[in-house]
């Protein structure tokens, strides 16, 4: 393991790489999985200049007055598309909401596709449009690097290498971007996002503009995440952690607030959480269940798994 606290993976070897380098990177990915629930990857094909844009145009979305952004709020979408204005989200056990705003950007299926009931029309925004275009480019790599990273998975849980594209095509992902204002005052409890555990399948992440991401270690202890500016940070979600019947683990992480010195500065963080298409059965693989590992959790569709999960993180009533 690197000082960074995560191992690292080289996802050219799976996509490029010998018999031999493909079986070592699903080895890797399949033990970092199981053993820490997180993984920095390099050589994930992202291009840089696409990430920067979306950042320096989200960027120009949060400096946008208020009254401006919550012309973005869409009610009754529990967050799901545009804007989520300041101390709405909070993490599942906590009242106290997290120091964050954020955006969101959904699937697109064209009309009069069985799916497009489902996924609502992404909010376009005047003052910045290339904030919802970039979006929505960067959507699809990452649907792509996700897409590869769950083959591995696949082969390592000893499945069809194609068992989740079936599912994760034209999947409920969301990308997020998410703006953890200045700090002005003391906070009453909370920090920028207090402990919590992702939904989806996997999240990956970009490098944040600024530190603060710790997860959990098996000794109950917090660790920093540091990775370096090229990579992307990926996690286990509960969906994946679910269906593994806990093999695969759902790592408990936060994203503390910065040395009062640093309060003056703002966070920027981009997640995509993968998501399947809400008819995925959840059932706990047969191969995981065993007599040392016995069945944790009931059967559930990953929809209904999702709304359960909106309406225990405040965002959907």
């Amino acid at each position: 393991m690197k000082e960074k606290g995560i191992p690292t993976v080289d996802l050219s070897q799976f996509v490029n790489g010998s018999a031999a380098e493909q079986t070592a990177f699903v080895r890797d990915l399949g033990k970092a999985f199981h053993e820490v629930g997180f993984v920095a990857v390099v050589n994930h094909g992202i291009p840089k200049s696409l990430v920067d844009g979306f950042y320096a145009a989200s960027k120009a979305f949060f400096a946008l007055p208020d009254e401006v952004k919550k012309k973005y709020e869409i009610a009754g979408m529990a967050g799901q598309r545009g804007y989520t204005s300041f101390g709405k989200e909070h993490a599942k056990q906590s009242q106290v909401a997290d120091l964050k705003e954020f955006f969101q950007i959904g699937q697109e299926v064209p009309d009069g596709h069985p799916l497009k009931p489902q996924y609502p029309d992404n909010v376009q925004v005047a003052e910045t449009p290339e904030m919802p275009a970039l979006g929505r480019e960067l959507y699809q790599a990452f649907e792509k690097v996700g897409s590869r990273l769950l083959e591995a998975i696949a082969l390592h849980l000893n499945l069809d290498r194609d068992y989740f594209n079936q599912y994760i095509r034209q999947g409920n992902s969301i990308l997020r971007s998410i703006h953890y204002p200045p700090i002005t005052h003391e906070p009453a409890s909370a920090i920028r996002a207090e402990q919590h555990e992702d939904i989806n399948l996997i999240t990956l992440l970009v490098g944040a503009s600024a530190g603060g991401l710790q997860l959990l270690n098996s000794k109950n202890e917090w660790m920093p995440i540091l990775p370096e500016a090229d990579e992307i940070v990926i996690n286990v979600g509960d969906m994946l952690q679910r269906l593994t019947n806990n093999y695969l683990k759902s790592t408990t992480h936060r994203v503390v607030n910065p040395p009062r010195e640093e309060w003056h500065l703002p966070r920027l963080s981009i997640p995509f959480f993968l998501h399947p298409v809400s008819d995925m059965r959840l059932d706990c693989l047969p191969a995981c269940v065993s007599a040392d590992n016995p069945l944790h959790y009931e059967p559930i569709t990953a929809g209904e798994y999702l709304d359960e999960r909106l309406r225990e993180i405040g965002l959907k009533k």
